[in-house]
């Protein structure tokens, strides 16, 4: 109610800011449909074409997330309604993952383009701080949303209490969930799981080069096998393991493009202590997927596409 509450406000600011405005194109970058939808009114209005970016497919979460079946019969058919005419007027849509494209077939008046998310700088490093990392305990950092979405609470106090004292995970973040998994962590009386409050970025470069695995998790949910976490870009780029609890494109993608990692399928902890107690520990240096996936190089490729339609 909270987001509702935000983005009604924003909503209409941007609307009456934009009200003496022309312009000859609008861009949206939409990982919930209504900042799209902001954009299809905008340009509609204007009779402007709309440029869409989109970051995640919002009904089809939704409809995963949402428990309650008398909430779901009122909100999704307005909701893909709705998604029906921003998707229809667009005149191109960017997918920042190729596991969207089945989804977005229905809607073929569009362009198409696939620029995803990139690698910034401050995560390329040619040292890989090996002399920082002490024997014990094992560190695993997670640095990120708390939230249902990534579903930490069902595995890691599971994972911290089968691994033992010989491991540490260190969670960096704050969101929705977190309140589950301080319980869990309490309940199971855990003192290798610590929760600290989000930090700069300098100072989480800091703590993953004293990290021995860097983590990421998506919840058990069918709509996020179709996602591609920003998160793990930031990760790939970093001379640490990863470890990603994640199924569908996110993990092909991974399997493809970022080696030295350990992928395991969401909340299943018994796989995971599997694969940590059997893998043999060694620092990446993956210069291909750094190369590939460059921030700046990326985000001038899609600038041009952008300038295409002036």
């Amino acid at each position: 109610m909270d987001q509702v509450s935000a983005f009604t406000h924003y909503f209409f600011t941007v609307k009456k800011l934009v009200a003496t405005k022309r312009y000859d194109l609008v861009f949206a970058s939409s990982s919930r449909l209504f900042t799209a939808y902001l954009g299809y009114r905008i340009a509609k209005n204007m009779r402007a074409p709309l440029y869409l970016d989109i970051r995640d497919i919002f009904t089809d979460t939704l409809n995963d997330v949402i428990s309650n079946k008398g909430v779901k019969a009122l909100l999704l058919p307005i909701l893909r309604m709705i998604e029906r005419k921003v998707f229809r007027y667009a005149t191109h849509i960017n997918l920042i993952s190729g596991g969207f494209e089945p989804y977005f077939k229905k809607y073929e008046t569009a362009v198409y383009s696939h620029y995803t998310n990139g690698i910034d700088e401050e995560f390329v490093h040619d040292e890989d701080y090996s002399t920082l990392l002490s024997p014990d305990p094992i560190t695993i950092t997670y640095a990120g949303n708390i939230g249902e979405g990534q579903g930490l609470h069902k595995i890691i106090p599971e994972v911290a209490k089968q691994l033992g004292k010989g491991y540490l995970f260190r969670i960096i973040g704050d969101g929705g969930a977190k309140v589950l998994l301080e319980t869990a962590i309490h309940e199971q009386q855990l003192s290798n799981v610590v929760l600290e409050k989000p930090v700069k970025r300098d100072a989480l470069i800091e703590i993953y080069k004293r990290s021995h695995f860097l983590f990421m998790h998506l919840n058990d949910y069918a709509a996020f096998e179709k996602v591609l976490p920003s998160k793990l870009f930031e990760l790939g780029a970093f001379p640490r393991p990863v470890i990603a609890g994640v199924n569908g494109y996110a993990r092909s993608f991974i399997k493809q493009h970022v080696p030295n990692s350990i992928v395991f399928n969401p909340t299943d902890a018994k796989e995971l202590v599997k694969k940590l107690e059997s893998y043999s520990y060694e620092l990446p240096h993956r210069n291909e997927f750094i190369n590939q996936f460059n921030r700046k190089q990326i985000n001038k490729e899609m600038a041009q596409s952008i300038a295409s339609y002036l």
